[in-house]
């Protein structure tokens, strides 16, 4: 019989299963977790088969579950395999371990029985594949169950992270925007002063945040990237208008090179806009006061450059590597989300463009979107 054989050798059959998993990558389960797993299988498996041998065989049900894969059932192989599935997650490791478990148990049944020459009926070894069966479709559900919820609660919990941010970032600047004009208002103040300074700072921080908000998601909702050809030129005056607003609410100096009106990109204009306005905010904000920040787009070979140099002292030793990862601010200045250069970046990669930094020691900072050459003769 099948259950004495098993019973006999127990623990034969669980050292070589452990055996096994020792080839494996190293698996730092407590004795407990060992013990749910193989050796809590094979009792169970021990005691289906004895009581598929008296009167009453169809009891083991209830410790094997039915066969055939049909609607779920309460079973002990059911509930421990779940068990088994979910300490096997909080250890790190992935589905095939699940998998690997059971099928290490069957192998090292089979090749005990082989060297000691014990035969089995045919029903024997299908009540083992009933239990294999659903102790691997119990498990892996369960793992399956538990690893997906946990992504999903990361996924709300960054989410949540990013709302909050943005939120904030909102509030503060629309906070200053509203002192402002409420000073404006109540003091008949001009729009020429330092009060108005406050409100054009607010709104073009509103402004700001928005389009990088509105870039981000339709880059995160994968939406088509549309291209055109478009001259650089036109382009660069486009920024420029943006950009002066800025650099007067940051008392900043902004100097923008002439740009020969053949050269022209294909990409997408928004999110190309998006990346260059998310530079030059960076800019003007790291920049030091009554500096100069300088916009210049020319052609190298069969590439078009497009540099935004700031004043800002120059980078920190390892930043260069850091600063377009999504939520990082490296300067003193830590308002905003963190998330302009990250956005910048994908939104130039999606353009099929390279965005790099150079750094200036003792002097700033040079961003550079590397674009494919194309001439208004293209369009």
């Amino acid at each position: 019989m099948m259950h004495d054989f098993l019973a006999g050798n127990r623990e034969e059959l669980i050292e070589r299963c452990r055996a096994k998993v020792a080839r494996r990558p190293a698996r730092a389960a407590t004795a407990a977790q060992l013990q749910s797993g193989v050796p809590l299988f094979l009792d169970q498996l021990i005691r289906t088969l004895q009581i598929e041998q008296t009167s009453e065989p169809l009891e083991s049900r209830r410790i094997s579950g039915p066969s055939g894969g049909g609607a779920p059932s309460l079973s002990e192989i059911g509930e421990s395999a779940a068990q088994h599935g979910r300490e096997l997650l909080e250890l790190g490791f992935t589905v095939d371990q699940v998998v690997h478990d059971y099928g290490d148990l069957c192998q090292a049944i089979t090749d005990l029985a082989y060297e000691r020459n014990t035969p089995f009926e045919i029903d024997e070894f299908r009540t083992l594949n009933r239990c294999l069966d659903n102790a691997i479709a119990d498990a892996v559900t369960e793992f399956s169950y538990q690893r997906d919820s946990l992504l999903a609660g990361k996924q709300t919990a960054e989410m949540n992270e990013r709302l909050g941010f943005f939120a904030h970032e909102l509030r503060n600047l629309l906070g200053a925007a509203t002192l402002a004009f409420t000073a404006v208002k109540a003091g008949n103040l001009g729009l020429s002063g330092a009060t108005g300074s406050v409100l054009e700072r607010s709104l073009v921080g509103l402004r700001s945040l928005i389009d990088r908000s509105l870039a981000e998601v339709r880059i995160t909702a994968g939406n088509p990237v549309r291209r055109q050809i478009f001259s650089v030129s036109g382009f660069i005056a486009e920024v420029r208008h943006a950009a002066n607003l800025e650099a007067r609410a940051r008392g900043c100096t902004l100097t923008v090179s002439d740009v020969d009106p053949r050269l022209a990109v294909n990409a997408d204009r928004d999110l190309l806009l998006s990346a260059v306005g998310n530079l030059m905010q960076n800019a003007f904000k790291f920049t030091r006061l009554h500096t100069e920040v300088t916009l210049n787009a020319y052609a190298v070979a069969d590439r078009i450059l497009i540099d935004v140099k700031d004043n800002c002292g120059g980078l920190a030793p390892g930043d260069a590597q850091k600063m377009f990862l999504p939520f990082t601010q490296t300067g003193e200045d830590r308002t905003g989300l963190g998330l302009g250069l990250s956005i910048a970046k994908q939104s130039v990669e999606s353009n099929h463009g390279v965005l790099s930094v150079r750094d200036v020691r003792g002097t700033g900072c040079v961003f550079t979107i590397n674009l494919p050459r194309h001439s208004m003769t293209d369009a």
